[in-house]
């Protein structure tokens, strides 16, 4: 079984002891915290400043987020530790993981930056503080990172005082390390330089939000800034803010997934112990069906995320194509976590309002993740640049492995200029699609001979179809990005031993979701006769299969019922 459950968190195959007790001490913690009093707190917007007190206590976010060179001599940086922690911490609450994640984006900057003395300082302040945050939007220009209004203004002495506001800014009331982006008054030159929220000059104005996390506006008087505060400049400075993002959006999946997880447990466990009109609720067709395709998508999302961890860690300036999977964890994986918790919300219906279950929680908190760092329109934006050498100009590339070794993934530090993007290549995605003969698989092979038809038929058009209506790019997007996101999933299924009847029953999903798409985008106005003779051939009914049905459903979704209870 691929999905947490933390009583069997345990017997996993750790890379060193000290990876294995950070994610074990993590567990405990919050299982002794209880569910009643973790949703006290969350009820109450009680900040957590008891799981702050927690990571500090037990140098959690030392041991996480550091890269070798800094910190003990056997530290080292992994996403593949990043996932299972953002999984875990998303598992328990989206409060506690938004601190973890809003701390990962603050001392990035650092991390990518050129003051090598402020990295090893920063070692010894996350001792003393583990929270830090990511300075960079702003109330009047949101998004718009060109128009940033912070600014540094040079003094006779040649210091420089900050002046202006930030805006959404995670643990902005706390944080001892606050990454600042703004420009040198006067010029157009970016810098990254910090802050600390407990100093004089430093004002937190509010939480923007009513929730336990706290998001800050905060405004900066006149703070004094040394050369040993700035940490990057100019074009490098805008660079590091685009590769800082780059690295964390990808915790945006995997807190996604930790959360639908453990309300996946809740609604199974309910529904399982519960008689209506004298059948157990599990027991009714329509029921069965949401759970099976609950666990189903489920599942391809922690697959992909897992197997997407690899191509994060054997990055290197030959090898990018984690900016294609990097923006589909955060983008797909995000918005499947809403679909899968739709469905169990039909299961338990009002039970999913009851403040005493984690569910009411997550109903809340997950719509935020697809949101978070780019919205959707903005990632597929991203994601389309590359269709052209996806399916067309693949690269040959060495098999990669499952990277869940104890070691330093140093070129996520070492990205360089973020220019180039569209030139990323990567392996032939049919060679991967060619290792199973599985019937949905199948049928999914024929919609992508569908989808290469329609991006033949578009030619040049495509650009311009895409660039006058976001409606038609995502449209487009979509149906790339099942592509790619299959192609991961069949690698991972292989490597983590799936049965070969519940991949094709993922297959079921993602054949009718390539339908769903592909008649959505032939009826567009925009589409030619050409793409939308090609869009019907994308529409294709999933070869049904209910002795596979009923073999997933009991042997993998029914016997997780009272697999895992949170301890009250």
């Amino acid at each position: 079984m691929v999905l947490f459950n933390p009583q069997k968190y345990q017997d996993r195959n750790y890379p060193d002891e000290r990876s294995r007790e950070v994610m074990l001490k993590t567990i405990e913690w919050f299982e002794n915290k209880g569910l009643k009093k973790l949703n006290e707190d969350y009820h109450a917007r009680e900040f957590t400043y008891d799981f702050a007190e927690f990571i500090k206590e037990e140098g959690i976010f030392e041991t996480l987020f550091l890269p070798k060179g800094y910190g003990e001599s056997d530290q080292y940086y992994s996403t593949y530790r990043m996932f299972e922690f953002s999984e875990i911490c998303g598992f328990y609450g989206m409060a506690y993981w938004y601190m973890y994640h809003v701390s990962t984006l603050g001392l990035d900057p650092v991390l990518l930056g050129d003051n090598e003395e402020f990295k090893h300082k920063a070692v010894e302040k996350l001792r003393e503080n583990p929270l830090c945050a990511f300075g960079l939007s702003e109330k009047d220009h949101g998004a718009d990172i060109y128009s940033s209004s912070m600014k540094l203004y040079p003094q006779e002495d040649g210091t420089y005082v900050a002046r202006g506001t930030k805006y959404y800014i995670g643990n902005g009331n706390e944080a001892g390390i606050i990454t600042v982006f703004g420009k040198i008054d006067g010029t157009d030159e970016y810098v990254f330089f910090v802050v600390d929220s407990k100093h004089e000059k430093y004002e937190c104005i509010q939480n923007v939000i009513d929730a336990q996390n706290y998001v800050a506006e905060f405004a900066l008087h006149d703070y004094p800034i040394t050369d040993d505060l700035i940490l990057s400049r100019g074009s490098k400075a805008w660079d590091d803010m685009l590769n800082t993002i780059n690295i964390c959006k990808f915790n945006i999946g995997s807190g996604a997934i930790g959360i639908v997880t453990h309300s996946f447990y809740e609604a199974l466990n309910h529904a399982a112990h519960r008689v209506l009109y004298g059948k157990k609720v599990t027991d009714f067709a329509h029921v069965k069906r949401l759970f099976f395709d609950s666990y189903c998508r489920l599942t391809a999302m922690k697959l992909f995320g897992i197997r997407a961890t690899d191509y994060m860690r054997c990055a290197s300036k030959d090898d990018k194509r984690y900016l294609l999977y990097n923006p589909i964890m955060k983008m797909k994986v995000a918005i499947q976590g809403e679909v899968v918790h739709e469905m169990l919300w039909d299961i338990i219906a009002a039970k999913g309002f009851e403040k005493d279950n984690y569910f009411s929680q997550a109903v809340v908190d997950l719509r935020g993740f697809p949101k978070l760092e780019g919205t959707r329109h903005v990632n597929m934006a991203l994601i389309v640049k590359l269709i052209p050498n996806y399916m067309f100009n693949p690269g040959e590339f060495p098999e990669i492995p499952k990277m869940n070794h104890g070691e330093n993934d140093d070129f996520l530090f070492e990205q360089g200029p973020t220019r180039g993007y569209a030139k990323t290549q990567f392996h032939d995605f049919r060679k991967t699609y060619a290792t199973k003969n599985l019937p949905n698989i199948e049928i999914f092979k024929e919609q992508i001979k569908a989808y290469e038809e329609f991006l033949i038929a578009s030619g040049m058009e495509l650009k311009d179809q895409m660039m006058n209506s976001f409606d038609y790019l995502l449209c487009v997007g979509e149906l790339f990005t099942l592509v790619a996101y299959g192609q991961l999933i069949i690698e991972s299924a292989a490597i983590e031993n799936v049965d070969d009847d519940l991949l094709d029953q993922i297959f079921d999903f993602m054949v009718r979701d390539f339908s769903q798409y592909g008649l959505e985008l032939y009826g567009k106005s925009q589409s030619t006769k050409a793409q939308q003779e090609a869009c019907l051939k994308m529409i294709k009914r999933p070869a049904a299969d209910n002795e596979k049905f009923e073999k997933i459903l009991n042997d993998h979704v029914y016997a997780l019922i009272d697999a895992y209870e949170m301890n009250p």
